[in-house]
C-alpha cells in the first residue's frame, strides 16, 4: 500500500508553523486555515460532499465543482488558495484541467494537489505538469479519507507558504546586498 500523500520532500522541519503571517502564494496576502479558499473538483456527488463537509468542519472556505468546465471557470472567478483536483472528470478531463490551470496567469501560481484512483506510476507526470502534491483516494478508507485530505491542505498550504516566505526573505536579502548594506 503506497503512501496517501505524495510531492514533496521529506523534511519535517518544514511542518512546523511560524510565528510570521504565510503569505498566500498567488495574491501576497496572509493566510491561515480560517481565511483560506479551497477549491474541491470531484465528479462523485457522495466524495465531493464528504469531503467538502470535512474541509468546512476544518475551517477552510469551499468551493466545489463537478466537471472539468466548471472548475476552471470557478477558479477563474473565485481564485482559490488551493485547488484539490480528481483527475478523472467529465467534460474536461483532470490533467487538462490542470494543464489550462497553470497556462493562465491568473491561476498558474495557485497551488493544485491532484485527487486520484490510479496508481502512483502516473505520480511523476502530474507533478511535473504543475502538480504540486498527490493524494491518492484509493489507499484511503472512505470514513478517514475526508479527514486525512483536510490534513494535507493543511500541510500543503504552510509548505508552499513557508517556500514564500523564504523567497521573500531572499528577495529583502539581495535587495539589501546590491543596495551595499
Amino acid at each position: 500500500m503506497g503512501r496517501p500523500f505524495r510531492g514533496w520532500p521529506s523534511n519535517p522541519s518544514l511542518l512546523k508553523s511560524s510565528a510570521a503571517s504565510p503569505i498566500n502564494p498567488h495574491e501576497g496576502i496572509p493566510v491561515t486555515v480560517s481565511n483560506s479558499k479551497v477549491l474541491l473538483v470531484e465528479d462523485s456527488k457522495f466524495l465531493r460532499m464528504a469531503n467538502e463537509h470535512a474541509l468546512c468542519r476544518a475551517g477552510y472556505m469551499v468551493s466545489t465543482a463537478a466537471d472539468g468546465e466548471e472548475a476552471l471557470q470557478v477558479a477563474k472567478d473565485k481564485l482559490p488558495d488551493i485547488i484539490l483536483l480528481d483527475m478523472m472528470l467529465p467534460k474536461i478531463s483532470g490533467p487538462e484541467v490542470l494543464k489550462a490551470l497553470k497556462a493562465n496567469p491568473a491561476t498558474k501560481n495557485i497551488p493544485v494537489v491532484v485527487l486520484t484512483s490510479l496508481s502512483q506510476k502516473n505520480e511523476e507526470k502530474l507533478i511535473h505538469d504543475g502538480a504540486i502534491a498527490y493524494f491518492e483516494k484509493s489507499t484511503l478508507e472512505l470514513d478517514k479519507s475526508s479527514d486525512r485530505l483536510a490534513a494535507t491542505v493543511a500541510t500543503v498550504l504552510r509548505r508552499v507558504n513557508h517556500q514564500k516566505d523564504l523567497d521573500r526573505r531572499l528577495q529583502a536579502l539581495a535587495a539589501k546586498k546590491a543596495a551595499g548594506r
